[in-house]
């Protein structure tokens, strides 16, 4: 039936063409109502074919001089060539004929903006609120937001929507507009407040159902946003970005379970997305299923081949697992696309340093260290494998410099263990006394260093009588 209206408007425009051409060359035509010059005109628009447009809006004004209507349409055609003053003068004549055509304030505004006067714009459509209700007025409302959203002025793009939304509960262009602009102003409990009123009078608006959990959810009660999120769904078995939100939301209450079971739902009423399984790998990984954690990642991976961070994050199930040489494949992707982010050098040099490939961990775990000096986990991890390479003197160089740049007891613990081994052992048992006056708790990162410590008479000793309460 569509097709046939379709053919049945082809004939008449092409129709009205014909009486029109025949005009303009003096032919015998049909006469021509107002209306059907606007006929011709949007024709010729639809088609971008301004000047064509624009001949016919003359022709039209020379049969209708008094035409307001033919006047807001050639205002908007010179709005289109950018004749903004021009179109301004002519709104203002088009009003003296009929002030109460809504395009003809829109149009102004356009004008208006386009000048660069704000102002005039706001002040003009806030005149037109109070001269028209229903669907115009409607109109005036969203042309408002657009006009606080060009110039930054985000609260009042809020305060329009929400106008909207209290005058037309159920419209959807405000529904989806103002979920937007609720998270970017914080407007959380306005919103809240709001669409519960919405949610009275429309129990099965799943969009206001929607804005409600969204709310709850930027409030962090994220409870309270899945139950909303439930009542979307239930209306509407196909809302993806439901079953997202409150993926997310199952995610931040660590429920990981429910949060796999909605973001694999997404994935079968949207297409595939990487951030979605990411977002499941990272469950499966909080839960302990390295494998699966690893094969949602990959499935992330080849659809955005060129995010690092995926690779890093397979690498890292790799390394939990202790498969050292798969975990340095990935984090060889990692480092061809960003080569110097520090933690993946740090993860490399771990794996480094479980294949026993001491000096390759000792030149990531420096470059940890170039790239972050105040980064603790850098310099402890270029410490114990310095250490445990054997390379003591080069532990104690890199200890006196960690606890001047960083100022942690735990290095006066390193210190001890490298001077012990280097045969200081008056230095270490000094460096060990300071390390327990000040963090008497680390004393395990020495012992994890050097367990046979423990068995060295004098640190025993200096330690029992630590214990005891004594200073020396």
């Amino acid at each position: 039936m569509r097709q046939d209206f379709n053919e049945e408007e082809q004939d008449d425009i092409n129709e009205l063409l014909k009486q029109y051409n025949n005009l303009k060359t003096g032919r015998s035509h049909s006469f021509l109502e107002e209306d059907s010059f606007e006929h011709i005109i949007n024709y010729y628009d639809d088609h971008d074919d301004l000047s064509q447009a624009m001949e016919a809006v003359e022709i039209g004004l020379e049969h209708f001089p008094y035409s307001s209507q033919l006047r807001i349409k050639k205002a908007d055609l010179l709005l289109a060539t950018r004749k903004y003053q021009e179109a301004l003068d002519l709104l203002e004549s088009a009003a003296l004929f009929d002030s109460s055509n809504v395009d003809l304030y829109i149009l102004k505004t356009d004008a208006y903006l386009a000048l660069d006067q704000q102002e005039k714009a706001v002040e003009l459509l806030q005149e037109a609120l109070q001269l028209f209700d229903g669907e115009e007025r409607i109109d005036l409302l969203f042309e408002l937001a657009d006009v606080y959203d060009d110039y930054e002025e985000f609260d009042k793009v809020f305060d329009c929507l929400k106008l909207i939304l209290e005058e037309s509960p159920t419209n959807e262009e405000a529904l989806y507009k103002i979920c937007f602009w609720t998270d970017f102003t914080g407007r959380n409990e306005e919103s809240i407040k709001l669409h519960q009123g919405i949610i009275e009078d429309y129990p099965f608006s799943e969009l206001a159902w929607f804005n409600l959990a969204a709310a709850y959810q930027g409030l962090k009660l994220y409870e309270k946003a899945i139950d909303a999120y439930q009542y979307a769904v239930a209306i509407d078995e196909k809302f993806d970005y439901a079953y997202r939100n409150m993926g997310d939301a199952y995610l931040r209450l660590r429920k990981y379970k429910e949060a796999i079971e909605s973001l694999e739902k997404v994935l079968e009423l949207s297409r595939p997305e990487d951030v979605i399984y990411e977002a499941i790998g990272h469950c499966f990984h909080r839960m302990g299923n390295y494998a699966q954690a690893r094969f949602h990642y990959k499935k992330a991976v080849h659809l955005n081949p060129d995010d690092s961070k995926l690779h890093y994050k397979i690498a890292v199930t790799y390394m939990l697992e202790e498969q050292w040489v798969n975990a340095v494949k990935n984090l060889e992707n990692a480092m061809k696309i960003h080569r110097n982010l520090p933690e993946y050098s740090l993860a490399m040099g771990e794996c480094m340093m479980h294949l026993g490939r001491h000096k390759e961990a000792i030149v990531h775990f420096g470059n940890v260290v170039r790239l972050k000096p105040k980064n603790v986990a850098g310099w402890e991890a270029l410490i114990r494998c310095l250490y445990k390479a054997e390379y003591f003197g080069e532990a104690a160089e890199q200890c006196e410099a960690a606890m001047k740049i960083t100022d942690k007891s735990i290095f006066l613990f390193y210190y001890t263990a490298a001077l012990y081994a280097l045969g200081r052992s008056k230095e270490a048992l000094l460096q060990l006394e300071k390390a327990m006056e000040k963090s008497p708790k680390l004393l395990k990162k020495l012992v994890e260093l050097n367990p046979s410590i423990l068995q060295n008479n004098q640190v025993v000793d200096l330690i029992a009588r630590y214990k005891k309460g004594k200073k020396f």
